[in-house]
């Protein structure tokens, strides 16, 4: 099964008799200055969104309130499984996940449904804007689904598991570089790395038109980034959104890899744990 679907291929899917569930995941990372408007993805989801499509909050259903654990912790298991149930997501039918292009919203609920047992979620490669047929307005009312979600497949780190992954395997670091280096922190406590891990942005996942590279070109480039056959491999961020991006690019390649979900939002605001600078690894 691919972890992505290309415009096209879903456009024949939607006419087909099983069409799959629809989950629209807009959203960014806030970054805007004091009294600028947020980002809201329920009021472009409003404007326009694939026919059928159900809104999915991210900070709302796809992660917890902010705390110890970082600023997009694992959400609540059971309102995460009544928010799927609510969107009409079903263990037995495929569910296709988009956002408004960058991807990252889009991976982080592939990445959940997929963790928590759903055998068949892709993601739409280059999101809302690849998509070339007509948008809707209305507001599906989709019957209840009956997943129940189910942790336990493997993928998932704590801070312990990243830092020991750090050693023994490939940790990737999804951040702009300027981040990893610590030369600037936008958000977070202080700016730099995990010891031990690399530089990886998962911006080069993808081309001008935010679809991913061929498999290939991916395999290849993790490849250089001393990911081979037999590497166990984990990925972080800033807060476990757009590491799940490149967990995403790596299931394209055919890589498994493990997501930290607390990343650096986590990681950094623990004054004991370890922190690198620069472009070294270590």
């Amino acid at each position: 099964m691919t972890a992505i679907i290309t415009a096209s291929e879903l456009a024949h899917e939607l006419t087909a008799g099983d069409p799959p569930v629809l989950l629209d995941v807009r959203w960014q990372l806030s970054t805007a200055k004091a009294g600028a408007p947020p980002f809201d993805g329920r009021a472009e989801y409003a404007a326009g969104h694939l026919p059928g499509a159900v809104f999915v909050d991210l900070d709302r259903e796809l992660a917890a309130a902010p705390g110890a654990h970082g600023r997009h912790p694992l959400p609540d298991l059971a309102e995460f499984g009544a928010a799927m149930r609510r969107a009409g997501v079903s263990a037995r039918r495929p569910v296709v996940v988009y956002d408004g292009g960058q991807g990252w919203a889009a991976a982080r609920a592939w990445w959940l449904l997929r963790w928590t047992g759903h055998p068949d979620v892709r993601v739409l490669d280059g999101g809302l804007p690849s998509w070339e047929g007509e948008l809707s307005t209305a507001v599906p009312a989709p019957a209840e689904g009956d997943f129940e979600p189910v942790p336990g497949a493997p993928g998932l780190l704590d801070a312990d598991g990243a830092a020991a992954l750090a050693r023994t395997g490939v940790l990737l670091d999804a951040r702009a570089g300027e981040r990893y280096r610590g030369e600037v922190e936008p958000i977070d406590r202080v700016g730099g790395h995990i010891p031990g891990a690399v530089s990886a942005p998962t911006a080069e996942n993808v081309g001008p038109d935010g679809r991913f590279l061929p498999a290939a070109e991916l395999r290849d480039r993790f490849k250089a980034l001393g990911v081979s056959e037999d590497t166990e491999v984990g990925v972080y961020c800033g807060s476990g959104v757009s590491a799940a991006h490149e967990v995403l690019a790596l299931a394209v390649a055919g890589i498994p890899a493990a997501l930290y979900v607390g990343s650096w939002s986590e990681w950094s605001a623990d004054p004991s744990r370890p922190v690198a600078v620069g472009a070294d690894p270590q």
